[in-house]
């Protein structure tokens, strides 16, 4: 079996898509209507793709905080940098849990976990 992509059901298509574009750094491949009211955008190449829906009949969703999206990034360091100069409140982290990994956590305009994480040599 092999993992396809999330789905997030989304309060304004434009604001998550340039949240998880510029915030994030994952590409737009597709966006299109989907029936009358409905929009769906898909974003990511290669393995790491979400799908994001918006309803305008399913207003003020609250995506909860039980889910997390973790996403790999080169530098922890430059990530906390890029993210605290876009005015984005850092709400877990940074923590090392162990030697090889480091990460923190961000909520997207959804209320959906976002996790950077790096890998680091043991």
């Amino acid at each position: 079996m092999k993992f396809l992509w999330t789905t997030i059901l989304v309060n304004n298509m434009d604001e998550s898509l340039k949240f998880y574009e510029e915030i994030v750094g994952i590409k737009l491949v597709d966006r299109f209507p989907a029936g009358p009211g409905m929009e769906i955008s898909f974003l990511g190449e290669g393995e790491t793709k979400v799908e994001l829906i918006c309803n305008e009949n399913l207003k003020k969703l609250d995506a909860g905080s039980r889910v997390t999206l973790g996403f790999k990034v080169e530098s922890l360091d430059e990530k906390i940098s890029f993210i605290k100069e876009k005015g984005i409140n850092i709400i877990t982290g940074p923590i090392q849990p162990n030697p090889s990994i480091k990460y923190f956590i961000i909520k997207d305009p959804n209320g959906v976990k976002i996790q950077f994480a790096e890998k680091t040599a043991k």
